[in-house]
């Protein structure tokens, strides 16, 4: 019975020496940094920095609605930054981050209001945010939402 356990073990202490096998220590902190960095984009949107929102994309940028509507970096950036939309802060739920390697793929759920030419909105979906490590930055290449019916 000694060798089979010890078969085992020693099985799995390779297989813990890997790549992608082992959880690198790491990935917590990079799990934190990622979500502060989609927390102040969040920020840097509904306060209409547009110098804070195009540093947190990559200039390859694309993003697709919910109604199928696509926008690159600088149709994005005009969107969100239009004297007519007005968001109200809005918070994030069901936030998850996972890794494969140099790229995350963050997803959620979002209960945005606010109101636009005046009018006001609702606009509740989930979303996937697809961040790509460029060199040693990260940054957004890829938006899709959504719509989550009423």
């Amino acid at each position: 019975m000694i060798m089979p356990r010890t078969a085992s073990i020693s099985l799995l202490l390779l297989l813990a020496t890997l790549p992608g096998f082992a959880k690198d220590s790491s990935d917590a902190g990079l799990h934190a940094a990622l979500k502060a960095q989609a927390d102040a984009w969040d920020v840097a949107i509904v306060k209409k920095d547009k110098q804070a929102i195009a540093k947190n994309m990559s200039d390859t940028f694309f993003q697709i609605g919910s109604d199928g509507s696509t926008a690159d970096k600088a149709q994005f950036l005009q969107n969100l930054t239009s004297p007519d939309l007005v968001i109200e802060p809005y918070t994030v739920e069901d936030f998850k981050i996972r890794l494969y390697g140099n790229t995350a793929l963050i997803n959620g759920r979002t209960d945005m209001h606010g109101t636009y030419q005046g009018k006001p909105f609702r606009s509740h979906y989930r979303y996937t945010d697809t961040y790509v490590k460029e060199g040693s930055v990260w940054r957004v290449v890829n938006v899709q939402t959504t719509r989550i019916a009423e």
